[in-house]
């Protein structure tokens, strides 16, 4: 009993600390409030969303972010059948080898293959975006400090002019929700960037919303599975507590 009672607590902790609302600090300004379908205890990923951001991801971040532990194949959880991967997949390039000659070579990517880096290593990054090295995004919702709604924020949060009094240094733009205001990545979204395959209208606060809950899927895809698990825990030990109790009773009845 005390160990499926451990278990259905670290399922409830892990749960709880995966849905905690962020709240700023420090010299980050307070985050807007965003509502998000899948934060919900029982809640699951919209694929449609999930497809969408996947589409801003590869129109527009892809350009200079890696996603490195991420392979085509994991796109089927997202809704993608195993052709429309294959098709995705072919459009990238990756290094193989060495071939007979001991050679390395390129070929087009296959769904086994994770996403490939836009850069050969972190110097060639650098060097192509002034100095300033494009993280990856497998996991930056859980890497960064309030997560999903700073991500959110930080990409509605660009302004093209800095308040009066601030003096923007050579290279950066002023982001109201980037610690210190000051951010080397240029403003990434705009109204339209991405035409939408299925037709949804491609606004700013909507192509920023779409390519988060990506993000937060590919930090944390076993997320539907882990909540699956508690729930089935929590099943399990609902049923196992209320057999308990009527063995109980009946063991003291007679004994009364």
């Amino acid at each position: 009993m005390r160990a499926y009672m451990l278990a259905i607590a670290a399922t409830l902790g892990l749960t709880l600390a995966g849905l905690g609302t962020a709240h700023a600090s420090g010299d980050t300004p307070d985050l807007p409030d965003h509502d998000w379908n899948h934060t919900g205890i029982f809640s699951t990923f919209d694929r449609a969303e999930l497809q969408r951001g996947f589409q801003v991801f590869q129109e527009v971040c892809a350009s200079c972010h890696s996603l490195d532990f991420i392979a085509f194949r994991n796109l089927t959880e997202i809704g993608f059948n195993a052709d429309q991967v294959k098709a995705i997949a072919a459009e990238y390039e990756v290094e193989d080898g060495p071939d007979d000659e001991g050679e390395m070579f390129m070929r087009a990517a296959r769904a086994s293959d994770y996403f490939p880096a836009p850069f050969a290593n972190p110097q060639a990054a650098r060097a192509a975006n002034s100095g300033a090295f494009p993280p990856d995004l497998s996991v930056i919702v859980k890497a960064r400090d309030f997560g999903l709604d700073y991500l959110y924020a930080l990409l509605t949060g660009y302004e093209e002019e800095p308040p009066e009094g601030v003096e923007l240094a050579d290279g950066m733009s002023y982001n109201h929700f980037f610690p210190g205001q000051q951010i080397a990545m240029p403003e990434p979204l705009y109204e339209e960037a991405v035409e939408y395959a299925d037709g949804t209208a491609p606004t700013l606060e909507q192509l920023s919303h779409d390519v988060s809950v990506f993000l937060a899927w590919t930090a944390e895809p076993e997320m539907e599975i882990r909540k699956k698990t508690g729930l089935k825990v929590l099943i399990f030990i609902a049923i196992f507590t209320a057999l308990i109790y009527i063995i109980k009773r009946r063991v003291w009845a007679k004994l009364h």
